[in-house]
């Protein structure tokens, strides 16, 4: 008499996007990528990740970290797949997303990740630090961008992310605040109130 083998399910892996930025502030358009990405790829959650110092905006003052990542997590609030992580933060210093990776990789060695990336951002992927790494670390996830066309014909693997294409940035909603002008439509309502209450971007 024959043995019937059992077959156990194979044990898939987490599949976690990460998301970096100065997100100064965050607005909704970060908020519409990360629930796009979640959807569109099936991942268990996105990692929200504030820049100490961004690589590639030195030439401007940013809100405090303290600041940015209160913002941040009010912003995310409520949504049990995104989670905001210091790591940046903690380590100081550039902020170099091969860095991050490397971290993050340790930290979730069963994982896989998905970097998700701005086609504005990737325009200018060939000079980060260690492109080449980056992507041995983590799947490049591209969100479509008015006014650019990089990802066809890419040097590396990517994944296109469609969704709509809304033109927020925290340039702009800065400049608003500045102004006097409301950003209502363009945060949360807990992200204004905080930088109302604290008074940020004013000046």
């Amino acid at each position: 008499m024959s043995k019937t083998r059992l077959m156990m399910p194979q044990k898939t892996k987490p599949k976690i996007g990460i998301f970096g930025g100065t997100f100064d502030p965050p607005h909704l358009g970060h908020l519409i990528i990360a629930q796009t990405a979640v959807e569109d790829l099936e991942l268990d959650k996105v990692l929200f990740i504030p820049a100490a110092s961004p690589p590639h905006k030195t030439d401007r003052l940013t809100a405090p970290a303290s600041h940015r990542l209160a913002m941040l997590r009010l912003a995310i609030k409520g949504n049990k797949q995104f989670e905001a992580t210091v790591l940046e933060l903690q380590r100081g210093g550039i902020s170099y997303t091969v860095d991050t990776l490397r971290s993050l990789n340790e930290h979730y060695p069963d994982a896989q990740l998905f970097l998700i990336l701005g086609e504005d951002n990737y325009a200018e992927f060939h000079s980060w630090k260690a492109p080449e790494d980056i992507v041995r670390l983590a799947s490049l996830v591209i969100y479509h961008r008015n006014g650019y066309g990089n990802v066809k014909g890419s040097s590396y693997p990517v994944t296109e992310l469609k969704g709509p294409l809304l033109e927020l940035s925290s340039t702009e909603i800065r400049k608003k605040v500045s102004r006097g002008q409301s950003i209502r439509y363009f945060v949360t309502k807990e992200v204004a109130s905080y930088i109302k209450s604290k008074k940020l971007y004013i000046g």
